[in-house]
């Protein structure tokens, strides 16, 4: 089962995606680090997510990059966060994919569904900001857009989280067959 939670900075994202793995029971939860430490902003979101977490059974592994080489526990749960900073990695770190980007993550979420139980992807909403945006920017924006697209039509659930409140635009609970 693929869960695509999406919402803008702040919006109680995180806080429902650990709810939702949570939810499945107490099967072996890995939680998948994709933010780069690399200044002192970084460590400190990093920071509050490890508190966030504290107590609650996950196993932290860090990937920047490389998501479809990915080892797991058969059967795991699993929570990525997030899409948005795993995309800037591969398309700017020296070892990313670069204009590859859009098909090796794709690669790695199949990788993590081929594996884990349950995958719960975390990823931004940054689409409905009226600024232009050029350069690696716009290319930044379509292939994540792009990837969470792939994984919109892939995933049994899509939930935006605003205000702290899960909107759900997909789920295998509540919804006809027009949105699978």
């Amino acid at each position: 089962m693929l869960t695509l939670v999406t919402g803008g900075s702040g919006s109680g994202k995180s806080a429902f995606a650990e709810d939702r793995v949570l939810s499945f029971g107490d099967a072996q939860r890995i939680y998948i680090a994709t933010m780069h430490p690399f200044d002192e902003e970084s460590h400190k979101r990093i920071e509050r997510h490890q508190k966030m977490r504290a107590g609650k059974g996950f196993e932290t592994v860090e990937c920047y990059t490389g998501l479809k080489d990915v080892k797991l526990p058969a059967g795991c749960v699993v929570l990525l966060e997030c899409m948005s900073n795993l995309v800037a990695n591969e398309m700017f770190e020296e070892q990313g994919a670069h204009d590859r980007t859009v098909s090796e993550v794709t690669k790695g979420i199949e990788n993590l569904l081929g594996q884990a139980a349950h995958v719960v992807i975390v990823t931004n909403e940054i689409f409905s900001d009226a600024v232009v945006f050029d350069g690696d920017m716009d290319s930044y924006l379509e292939y994540l857009g792009k990837i969470n697209q792939t994984a919109a039509q892939r995933a049994d659930e899509v939930v935006e989280v605003v205000y702290g409140i899960p909107v759900f635009h997909k789920s295998t609970d509540t919804c006809s067959n027009l949105c699978k």
